[in-house]
């Protein structure tokens, strides 16, 4: 008979300081951190963090912590293989070391919670020929560490300069210590912070309601808690959150029930439209995205690309557009339509300064007009900016690149 063995749960903290993960530390759980600051060197450190059963009682936990720190030489320094070579290993010899019970993950500021949970649930990992922590167990079937642990809850950290952050263009090198091939922005990690929690740390702010209203639109239904509120306290409160980010292209933009009422200068705008956007107009109306936007995401028909649905998302000020499927495959029949099938333009725009107003014509501006819907037969002959995959600001290599947004790795 097959024994069947109860998966560990995982804890995900996110967000530039997530220092206060020791405050989880019990009998039973262990606390690990991955510092990426020298991967440009190929070295990570790994630091364990535990507290026995034997510690606890009257003695002051930050006495009785117990650390275990390892140093890791990667041959090829990059997210991926920190992820390839050790997370995953060692989450699987944990689930299997006696006395633990949960797995706190205190991510890097470079790593994404999002690309965690889809390489635990995907990336196949080997335990025969492993070191270190993750010794080698040639028992254990090849398999993603999924088989053995799951994600339970995701915690953002959101500090006092986020929301400049989530508007800017910085790029991620210019921040923290990452590989010269890491074209990702701050932005986009600040975004993600918010939008893949189950409950979501506040720190001081000098405009606190402005950017309340923000994360209830970025993470609706999520709980929102102070910076003073006990870390055990708020993993109570994510556990069983009603997280609505990484649903996939097809899932309703408006999950949560986000409020649709401005507050000051930030609005949740709803774009919907039953004709292709012009690729040269549209081209031109992203640059409305590009300021006083925290993010953009969503479903687009594109005239000169008739069988493929794109997904438009930005953060900040980047933004790409690529490939995510073929209308075919719509699973909402409310869209059906004898003419046009499946395809439709259905946005979500979360502004914090930009006009809502404007974005809205400007978008209507870049549909195809009643003339040139009287000819379809010439849409094929447009020039098109967007080649399959775009990124603005516009940059020479991604151009013509063919990518899906639901094929990105940790990278």
């Amino acid at each position: 008979m097959e024994t069947v063995t109860k998966k560990t749960p995982v804890v995900l903290l996110t967000g530039w300081d997530t220092a206060r993960a020791d405050e989880l530390a019990a009998p039973g759980t262990v606390v690990v951190h991955h510092d990426l600051s020298g991967l440009a060197e190929g070295l990570v450190v790994r630091t364990e963090t535990t507290l026995s059963a034997g510690q606890a009682g009257d003695m002051p936990q930050r006495q009785a912590l117990d650390t275990r720190i390892a140093v890791l030489e990667l041959a090829h320094g990059c997210v991926s293989c920190t992820l390839r070579k050790d997370l995953l290993p060692l989450l699987r010899a944990l689930h299997r070391r006696p006395g633990v019970e949960r797995i706190v993950l205190r991510l890097d500021p470079v790593l994404e919670a999002e690309a965690i949970a889809h390489a635990v649930e995907h990336v196949v990992v080997s335990m025969a020929g492993e070191t270190g922590a993750a010794a080698s167990r040639s028992d254990i079937p090849d398999g993603p560490a999924g088989l053995d642990v799951e994600i339970a809850a995701v915690v953002g950290f959101v500090g006092e300069g986020w929301l400049d952050d989530a508007l800017g263009d910085a790029d991620l090198a210019d921040r923290f210590a990452t590989t010269e091939d890491d074209e990702r922005t701050v932005a986009q990690l600040a975004v993600g912070h918010v939008q893949w929690a189950d409950a979501v740390v506040v720190s001081d702010s000098p405009d606190p309601a402005r950017l309340r209203a923000v994360v209830r639109r970025l993470a609706p239904g999520v709980p929102i808690c102070r910076e003073s509120v006990p870390l055990p306290r708020v993993l109570e409160r994510a556990v069983g959150s009603a997280r609505v980010g990484g649903a996939g292209p097809w899932a309703p933009l408006l999950a949560g029930a986000p409020p649709l009422e401005p507050d000051g200068d930030v609005a949740l705008l709803d774009f919907a439209a039953t004709r292709p956007f012009h690729p040269g107009r549209l081209h031109e109306a992203v640059d409305t995205l590009l300021d006083g936007v925290v993010t953009a995401r969503g479903r687009v028909w594109l005239a000169t690309s008739p069988d493929a649905m794109l997904w438009l998302e930005s953060a900040g000020q980047g933004l790409r557009v690529g490939v995510a499927g073929s209308w075919d495959d719509c699973p909402d029949p409310l869209v059906w339509d004898e003419g046009r099938g499946n395809r439709h333009t259905s946005l979500v725009v979360l502004t914090a300064g930009a006009d809502p107003g404007v974005v809205r014509r400007v978008l209507a501006w870049a549909l195809v007009t009643d003339g040139e819907l009287e000819h379809p037969g010439e849409w094929a002959r447009w020039e098109d900016p967007f080649g399959g995959f775009h990124v603005d600001p516009c940059t020479e290599p991604a151009l013509g690149t063919r990518e899906s947004v639901d094929e990105r790795t940790a990278e």
